[in-house]
Parts: C-alpha cells; sequence; structure tokens
C-alpha cells in the first residue's frame, strides 16, 4: 500500500498568514448581493424559503451535537514528557500551567525565535480570546497561548496587541514538536511534514493549532484533544458573524483566504485588500530557531 499524496496545510479559513511589513492593497471584488444579481421576492416567498434553510440549521446543529458526543469519548494519552516554558511566572512545567484548574487549553500561536511579530491570522483568533477567560475559568478550564518565539518576543507583542492572556514560551522545548506544529531542519529539507493527521506540504517553521489536556487528582497529565488547519475556524467569531452577513465571508476570489486580515491596530483609511496577494511564509532572522534542546 503507497503513502497517501502530500496534502498542502490548511489554517484557519485556508491559510495562516504572515507577513512581516504591512501591504496597502486595493480590490475590485464584485459584490455577490447588489440586486440585479440576486433573487428578491415576496414577504411569503422569503418566509417560505427561510423555512427550508431552518430545517438545514437544525440538522446541522444536532450533527454538531453528535460530533461534540464523539469527541469527548475519545481516548487519552498519558503525557510522559516533562515540558518547561517560560513565562511570567518564571519557569513552569505543562502540570504547572493547569494554574489549579483540570482542564487546560493551549492554542499554538505561530510566533516563531526572530520573528518581527507574531502571525497576523493567529492575532486575528487571539482577539477573540480575552473575554472569554473568565468564563472558562469558573468552569474548570485554563486558556492560554505557547509559542517557540522567546518570552521576550512574547512579551512585547503582547503588550502592542493588549491582550491579557497568559502567553508561555516552549523555546528550548519539544513541545512544539511533539504536537506537531513546529518543523525541524531535516523537515525543511524534505518539503513535507506530519500535519493535521496527514502529510503535508512545508510551508513554514511554526503552524498552529489547538491541543487540551486533563490533569487527574494525582497529578497525572493525559492529552484529551488536537485540532488544526480549519478545526480551529470555530474560535474565530468575527467569522461567525460574517457568516451569517448578505456577503458572507467575502473571500471566494482572494488568492488565498486570509489575505484581507490584518493585526487589529493595522487598518486604518488606506486598508485596501489585493485578491491576486499571494500566501508569504513566516521569515526568522539568525540562527535562534534551530538546534533547540529538547524535554526530558
Amino acid at each position: 500500500m503507497t503513502d497517501p499524496p502530500p496534502i498542502k496545510p490548511v489554517f484557519l479559513a485556508e491559510i495562516c498568514w504572515y507577513q512581516q511589513k504591512p501591504v496597502i492593497m486595493h480590490t475590485t471584488i464584485p459584490a455577490a448581493t447588489d440586486r440585479q444579481q440576486h433573487t428578491v421576492v415576496s414577504a411569503e416567498e422569503w418566509a417560505s424559503a427561510r423555512r427550508r434553510l431552518l430545517e438545514k440549521e437544525k440538522a446541522f446543529t444536532r450533527l454538531r451535537d453528535e460530533l461534540n458526543r464523539e469527541r469527548l469519548e475519545l481516548p487519552w494519552e498519558r503525557v510522559e514528557k516533562t515540558y518547561r516554558f517560560e513565562g511570567p511566572r518564571g519557569t513552569e512545567t505543562l502540570a504547572d500551567l493547569f494554574d489549579g484548574r483540570s482542564q487546560l487549553m493551549v492554542y499554538h500561536f505561530m510566533f516563531g525565535p526572530g520573528w518581527e511579530e507574531g502571525c497576523p491570522s493567529c492575532s486575528f483568533l487571539t482577539d477573540h480570546i480575552d473575554g472569554t477567560l473568565v468564563h472558562l475559568a469558573n468552569r474548570d478550564i485554563t486558556l492560554l497561548l505557547v509559542s517557540r518565539a522567546p518570552l521576550g518576543q512574547i512579551e512585547a507583542f503582547k503588550k502592542r496587541m493588549g491582550w491579557q492572556v497568559k502567553w508561555v514560551s516552549s523555546y528550548g522545548s519539544d513541545f512544539n514538536y511533539d504536537y506537531q506544529v513546529s518543523f525541524r531542519e531535516e523537515d525543511k529539507a524534505k518539503g513535507q511534514v506530519y500535519y493535521n493527521y496527514g502529510p503535508a506540504e512545508f510551508i513554514a517553521e511554526d503552524l498552529h493549532g489547538l491541543s487540551v489536556f486533563y490533569k487527574n487528582g494525582q497529578g497525572e497529565v493525559f492529552h484529551t484533544y488536537s485540532t488544526y488547519g480549519r478545526g480551529c475556524d470555530m474560535l474565530v467569531g468575527t467569522y461567525n458573524y460574517m457568516d451569517l452577513a448578505p456577503k458572507g465571508r467575502d473571500e471566494d476570489q482572494l488568492n488565498f483566504t486570509m489575505s484581507w486580515v490584518r493585526h487589529h491596530d493595522r487598518y486604518d483609511q488606506q486598508y485596501t485588500v489585493d485578491p491576486a496577494a499571494a500566501y508569504q511564509p513566516p521569515k526568522a532572522t539568525g540562527s535562534c530557531c534551530h538546534g533547540e534542546g529538547g524535554d526530558s
């Protein structure tokens, strides 16, 4: 049996976008909701069409509920390594990061050593986190960010973004590699990595994802779930609103879907989007992102 062909990674909406410097762009995408392009009907016809769609929406909700139940039934794997991270409290282990709770969610934020700033698409997702923290904490869940960038880089960018969510550095740890969101030189040389549970084209040294852990009363830690690619799409509330708008996500004619996303401090009166803009992989400077030590 031959191996399946490599799968090109799909990030957040489709691909996680990173640029070292903002580019002023312009778009002339036609509005699909113009009256001459869209059916206009009577109130009775509209209500009938809406009821038909509502039945599909209800079926989708029931299917999602069933999928959520199946996710809870997944087996767990014991975490055997003692991973160490650098954060605002100094060095902490994975078990420490639970912060007194039994459930831990880790968002793997694309931010490598030497990068000028964090990934715009990961930043877009992170803009949705701060308001959830108090609610999650009161449901026995700790949510935080982990990146390979050194702590100083992380703290400077976090201050710029104005976020409160805890963010720790896994620099020098195997954590990102073991949870398949960072890749070594040999992966780059092969041009292929293991991402989202299958072979994928090498795009960048760091990709995004979400990993979930449970700690029992004896202090044992278990890996319960990880998701990558569009599995993180549900975490982006802005997209959920856009899906209800007349133009939807309005990304169909973009070369890659998230080319419109900017850091929240980079939208201004000159903001426009070039639908032909190509994906630009992250660029790290120096050699600080190679030769890291591992965990025991």
